[in-house]
């Protein structure tokens, strides 16, 4: 299938170099054109603005986007809808908040375009090399644009049409959620070896848990990974970046009732790592860097910003 991508960063990008090398014809965009010319090398049709993507792509059109939640994404959302025509599909693969993807189905069903809200997990890694979908919104966009995700996804299973417009981003949210709550009981396990006095090899411990123990995962394998990697945490700062996702999960559970208080606490703790020398903290950086890219500061950063 040929269709556009609009955004070829950590996500775009290594999601478009999966496609192309499952035979599909990838049209790409991106504001700062290096990522395009770079992926052109390896078989990216490259285009310099949104209008000349469009005029690309056979109809009905189907184009993805991955770009920055929020302002980003409206911008280009309002800058598409003039360009497209009936049929069209609009599928928005980052992690916007729920109700904007409601009212951006609506925004575009007026002119009968039809838009899906995909919640995409499985981080660098796994929109690299096999990611996890599920989706909201017009039915009869999922079935055309399914054939696509299955050849980007980990396994069949890894697709899924959870229901109405919203419901994609709002189980991706869900599941961030939840991936905050199991980072944060990893690093804080990480802390309890690291200061019970004991002197183990902690890379052959997490080794050994990803064999058979009970919370085998791919998290204890990537913190095994970064320790590998990094050695000493001294070094790193206990900065941690948080992009705000969980917050709208948190804040909605809070008008519903409904408690969370390991993702709360999860989400609190992110903050408090901010002006603390805390090694849990360095090791929740550490996690979420193998698995989205988000930065790891040294502490030099820190003292050279201060």
């Amino acid at each position: 299938m040929k269709f556009g991508m609009v955004g070829l960063g950590r996500m775009g990008g290594n999601l478009a170099r999966q496609a192309m090398e499952n035979g599909h014809h990838v049209v790409g965009y991106n504001q700062d054109e290096r990522a395009a010319a770079e992926l052109s090398r390896e078989g990216l049709e490259a285009v310099r603005s949104l209008a000349d993507l469009v005029a690309r792509l056979p109809t009905p059109r189907i184009t993805f986007l991955y770009v920055p939640h929020g302002a980003a994404t409206e911008a280009v959302c309002q800058e598409l809808l003039p360009l497209l025509d009936r049929g069209d599909i609009v599928v928005d693969g980052g992690n916007s908040h729920w109700t904007d993807s409601q009212r951006r189905c609506v925004f575009f069903g007026d002119r009968g375009v039809r838009f899906l809200d995909v919640g995409t997990s499985g981080g660098m890694s796994g929109a690299r090399n096999g990611a996890c979908f599920m989706a909201g919104g017009d039915r009869d966009a999922y079935d055309a644009v399914v054939p696509i995700l299955r050849d980007l996804a980990a396994d069949d299973r890894a697709v899924v049409f959870v229901g109405e417009s919203g419901t994609g981003h709002f189980s991706k949210l869900v599941h961030n959620a939840i991936e905050f709550g199991m980072v944060q009981s990893i690093a804080e396990g990480l802390e309890l070896l690291q200061r019970s006095g004991y002197q183990m090899d902690l890379v052959s411990l997490l080794d050994n848990w990803n064999h058979g123990s009970v919370i085998r995962s791919w998290l204890v394998e990537l913190m095994k990974n970064a320790l590998e990697a990094t050695g000493d945490l001294a070094e790193l700062s206990t900065f941690v970046e948080d992009t705000d996702e969980v917050k709208w999960v948190l804040s909605w559970a809070l008008d519903a009732d409904i408690p969370t208080p390991v993702i709360t606490h999860a989400q609190q703790a992110l903050m408090q790592y901010r002006d603390l020398d805390w090694p849990a903290a360095k090791a929740v950086a550490l996690l979420r860097n193998q698995f989205g890219g988000h930065p790891v500061r040294r502490v030099a950063d820190r003292t050279a910003r201060a």
